[in-house]
């Protein structure tokens, strides 16, 4: 890590999550570095280069303009894929990034390219993280409406009872402004219903502080890889031979490639965390 750093310097993150001073125009340029190279990657133990990484990335786009007072608002539901899942997984985002350029580890700036000859590093870096369910687009709040907006949150939501997240297909997502590409994972059967009816409380939440509701037609999933871009119709190409293939082994219109517990949902507002509820009963 020290050598890392020492290679790097020190940054401050331009994620869209964070708030950022204001710009000092008597400061030099700041000049955007490619990546570190794998060797200085962390044994397969830690999480500790990986995390570094995400804290100073360079290459996000932000989703809308940071204005001083605002703060990112992102509602979810946190996922862990289960290791015994990861192998079988890490075999397509393999074939994935042998086929299509550009990809990289969702939400931070590794190319998974230099992870293709370590199986065990790939695996690690793109499925050892905490993912996400969006219940609720990423909005800038102003400061005022954060304890209102947690509150409201919290009463909607502060009964909740356990199920199980069904996760059952590959899918390719691009954001509303064409600027990423996302290779994800959805949710299209067990717990789409419970989803659902969150995204609801979530927007009467978001609509109450004149904030801008979730998509129409929700499609809960969870980003696994992303790209700059729109690369949609080369990545589909590669999902959609891959789901053939899933499809005609398991015998069955749609098999499971995971399935994981709801446990509770998860506000952020800029880099504060706050717990919304946990899940109740059995």
């Amino acid at each position: 890590m020290e050598a890392l750093i020492a290679s790097y310097g020190d940054s401050s993150s331009d994620s869209e999550s964070e708030s950022q001073p204001p710009i000092d125009n008597r400061s030099p340029p700041v000049t955007v570095l490619p990546p570190p190279p794998i060797d200085l990657l962390n044994p397969p133990n830690t999480l500790g280069t990986f995390d570094y990484l995400e804290r100073n990335s360079d290459s996000r786009i932000r989703s809308f303009p940071h204005i001083e007072g605002n703060y990112a608002l992102h509602v979810y539901i946190p996922v862990f894929i289960p290791s015994e899942r990861k192998k079988e997984l890490t075999q397509f985002l393999k074939k994935a990034t042998s086929l299509v350029q550009g990809l990289h580890v969702v939400d931070i700036d590794v190319p998974l390219h230099m992870l293709l000859k370590d199986e065990e590093k790939m695996v690690q870096a793109a499925l050892g993280r905490e993912f996400h369910i969006s219940l609720g687009r990423t909005v800038p709040i102003r400061v005022h409406q954060i304890d209102s907006a947690v509150a409201m949150l919290r009463q909607k939501l502060q009964f909740q009872k356990r199920y199980l997240i069904d996760f059952n297909k590959w899918e390719v997502f691009v954001n509303d402004d064409k600027t990423r590409t996302f290779l994800s994972i959805e949710n299209t059967t067990g717990g789409l219903a419970e989803i659902t009816k969150q995204i609801q409380a979530v927007n009467e939440v978001y609509k109450l502080h004149n904030l801008p509701e979730f998509y129409k037609d929700p499609r809960p999933h969870i980003s696994i890889a992303w790209a700059v871009g729109d690369i949609s119709q080369s990545l589909k190409r590669v999902v959609e031979g891959e789901m053939k293939t899933h499809i005609n082994v398991g015998g069955l219109s749609m098999r499971s490639m995971f399935t994981c517990k709801f446990s509770n949902i998860v506000c952020k507002v800029g880099n504060k965390t706050y717990n919304i509820c946990g899940s109740q009963g059995q």
